[in-house]
């Protein structure tokens, strides 16, 4: 029988990670555009998949933008950014079609200190895919949208199943904990005004409150008073 490290959850957990992974998922219909922007996280996969579609012709410039956070500074240890940007030179990218912000430790300095790096080239794009980890896509799509509102925001992650996905990154604790951070964080962000206010179905805020209630809170920040 074939078994992947899901199998380590129950299958209530499974199924409540399932509800939230499908609601972070955007994965826009893909056609070209001006820019690129990967967005740096744990998953180098995303560098992966940047070159995959720079090599389909969809983008001439992609910015991987990045510091560290506490969930990546042992995995990348030159900065988020700076290991993307190795990835997808191995993957053929070359190196002119490429830039790399590092600076930005949160979603938002991703998407400000993005602006302004092409702004300094004098690059103003009318049309950005950002590429993310796939359950990021939601969320960075809101925060893009409110602070690039003059441009067209698509957003896309790599074309995995969570087993798969899950397999590819090897720590299925961590993929939920950032799943439960991230539905987190997309609410509170709504409630202060970083982004317009958020609708989450009934359904993905109860798996979210059960995954809580079942340890996954790692990655939970206090909220904002």
């Amino acid at each position: 029988m074939t078994t992947n490290q899901t199998d380590v959850w129950t299958p209530a957990v499974r199924a409540d990670v399932e509800t939230l992974w499908r609601f972070h998922r955007v994965d826009d219909e893909l056609r070209p555009v001006d820019v690129a922007v990967g967005l740096g996280s744990h998953d180098g996969g995303v560098a992966v998949y940047a070159a995959e579609l720079y090599h389909r012709g969809l983008f001439p410039l992609v910015v991987f933008t990045g510091a560290n956070a506490p969930t990546t500074v042992e995995r990348f240890p030159r900065g988020e950014a700076v290991h993307f940007r190795d990835i997808a030179r191995e993957h053929g990218v070359p190196g002119a079609a490429i830039r790399i912000e590092t600076r930005a430790r949160t979603t938002v300095e991703n998407i400000n200190f993005t602006r302004e790096l092409l702004a300094a080239e004098g690059i103003s794009p009318r049309s950005v895919l950002l590429i993310s980890r796939p359950y990021q896509q939601r969320r960075a799509q809101a925060i893009a949208a409110k602070l690039w509102p003059d441009v067209e925001i698509l957003c896309s992650g790599a074309q995995q199943d969570l087993a798969t996905y899950v397999d590819c990154i090897g720590d299925p604790d961590r993929v939920v904990n950032m799943l439960v951070g991230d539905t987190q964080r997309l609410e509170l962000q709504g409630q202060s005004g970083e982004i317009h206010p958020q609708e989450i179905p009934a359904n993905v805020r109860a798996a979210y409150q059960r995954l809580i209630a079942a340890g996954y809170t790692s990655r939970l920040i206090p909220a904002r008073r």
